[in-house]
């Protein structure tokens, strides 16, 4: 129970205490004026009255502005958390567009790399050969002129 909530309890009280030692006051009936006519009433149970209808418009505000504070606060809420839905889902889609993205960034790395290595491979290849039609030269040119010392 809140600071407010206890005094506002603490003054009804009071007041109903006081109503209660004062009853045969507040029940006499005396001359009074209400602007327009004079009539003859009990002065204090019509402030009584008085102060109780205050109560029950009060109350009723106070119910109102708070169910309106919680459907108010019910709408937010949902907007929120469609809100917090939709960027969810704008999050997973931006992850798998890098996902995508990453993907093509690697095969198009991979081809590349398959690339060079085919022509490494074709290079090496034709060094390979170079190689072996040298040395197959050189071992001609050796024999040729070592079968004349032979002889």
């Amino acid at each position: 129970m809140g600071l407010r909530t206890g005094v506002l309890l603490i003054v009804m009280v009071l007041i109903a205490a006081l109503a209660a030692l004062n009853w045969g006051v507040l029940a006499a009936p005396v001359a009074m004026s209400l602007g327009f006519m004079r009539m003859t009433a009990p002065l204090g149970l019509v402030m009584l009255a008085l102060t109780g209808l205050l109560v029950v418009v009060s109350a009723t505000y106070v119910v109102y502005l708070q169910s309106s504070m919680l459907l108010e606060t019910r709408r937010q809420s949902k907007e929120i958390q469609a809100q917090r839905t939709l960027a969810d889902k704008a999050e997973a889609s931006r992850f798998t567009e890098l996902r995508n993205f990453l993907e093509a960034q690697e095969n198009t790395h991979t081809e590349r790399n398959a690339e060079r290595h085919a022509s490494l491979l074709a290079r090496v290849e034709q060094v390979e050969a170079s190689i072996k039609l040298r040395s197959e030269l050189l071992e001609r040119a050796i024999s040729s002129r070592a079968e004349p010392l032979k002889a």
